[in-house]
């Protein structure tokens, strides 16, 4: 059996007693002088620092610039969307919505104050808008009504980017050789409505459309699909619905994993002839279009409930985000125990 030794004897730093080393020099130490006779604890550099505050990319501002690039991948050119204020004849008279629509009314829609009304409309094609609203046109019966002026001449604040698209495809119409467009814009668009969970004021419209010859609602079921695949959103329906702007037209929902229910992100058709024709399009061009909100996508993919988490007085500005896949994915346990 080995039997080992061991020989000790006193250090340099062998005390009797023991003794608390310092480790920080305070604002009472140095007032009091008895930083002089403290003795301080060895600095570790290998010690990991306290994490500091930062801050972190928002979510719809992450989502917004996928689909930016995912738009760019699919051969689509940004349009110009730098006015809020737009008149009711771009944002309604021009798309074929009657002056009697609901959504003019004052409690759908923000109307100004000053300026209240605008003049700088194109004169020959506000006579031919007027007339397919009264009395038709281009296969069109119309709505039979008395079209008004005034009424087209009326500043509000815009409730979709689609006045953004009309205005693009008239400037196209003007051109001396038509070519096929693909568009997209994103930015905010305003409705008088209701705040709850998944209805905002004001939030963002993903506008989108190609314009061609020959296209029909297969080709517009079939680029859906492939931007939303491409963003990561599997789960789609497509429902018919109405529009006074195109048909046929459909509603688009994504199923949402922790509402367990179908949401409704967006809506799509194509263009009807009443509103492409005026323009001076060429007969057989066919426009599909989309308009998508932004924050309800983002609430899929980041399984948020309340859209009011994202956008408006409501929102977190310091997001703690995991780095884990190619866009950050809110670590949501935390977000919902800081938002209490």
């Amino acid at each position: 059996r080995k039997t080992i030794w061991y020989s000790l004897k006193k250090g340099p730093e062998f005390v009797v007693k023991r003794k608390t080393l310092a480790t920080d020099v305070t604002r009472e130490h140095l007032k009091s002088g008895d930083w002089k006779d403290l003795e301080f604890k060895d600095y570790n550099y290998g010690a990991q620092g306290q994490p500091i505050a930062i801050g972190y990319s928002q979510p719809l501002l992450e989502v917004r610039e996928a689909i930016q690039n995912i738009f760019l991948e699919m051969g689509f050119s940004e349009m110009p969307t730098n006015m809020y204020v737009e008149s009711s004849f771009w944002n309604f008279d021009a798309l074929f919505q009657p002056q009697q629509h609901p959504a003019r009314d004052s409690h759908d829609t923000f109307f100004l104050k000053a300026p209240a009304t605008t003049t700088q409309l194109p004169d020959d094609y506000l006579e031919k808008v007027n007339q397919v609203h009264q009395s038709g046109g281009y296969g069109s019966k119309g709505y039979g009504y008395d079209w008004k002026r005034d009424e087209a001449e009326k500043n509000l604040l815009r409730t979709h980017t689609t006045a953004v698209s009309a205005r693009m495809l008239y400037k196209l119409a003007q051109e001396e050789h038509f070519a096929p467009k693909r568009y997209y814009s994103i930015d905010r668009v305003f409705r008088n409505e209701a705040v709850d969970r998944t209805h905002l004021a004001e939030f963002h419209q993903i506008e989108g459309l190609i314009c061609d010859y020959g296209l029909t609602l297969g080709d517009l079921i079939g680029v859906l699909e492939d931007f939303f695949s491409r963003l990561g959103m599997s789960k789609l329906r497509f429902k018919p619905a109405y529009n006074p702007y195109t048909e046929p037209s459909m509603e688009i929902f994504g199923y949402h994993e922790d509402l367990k229910k179908w949401v409704e992100i967006g809506n799509s058709g194509m263009f009807r002839p009443e509103m492409l024709l005026p323009m001076g399009l060429p007969e057989g061009v066919n426009v599909i279009a989309w308009g998508l909100s932004l924050e309800r996508p983002t609430m899929i993919l980041r399984n948020i409930d309340n859209i009011r988490k994202l956008f408006g007085p409501k929102v977190l500005c310091l997001l703690t985000l995991s780095y884990t896949t190619s866009m950050c994915n809110i670590n949501y346990d935390l977000y919902r125990s800081t938002s209490k």
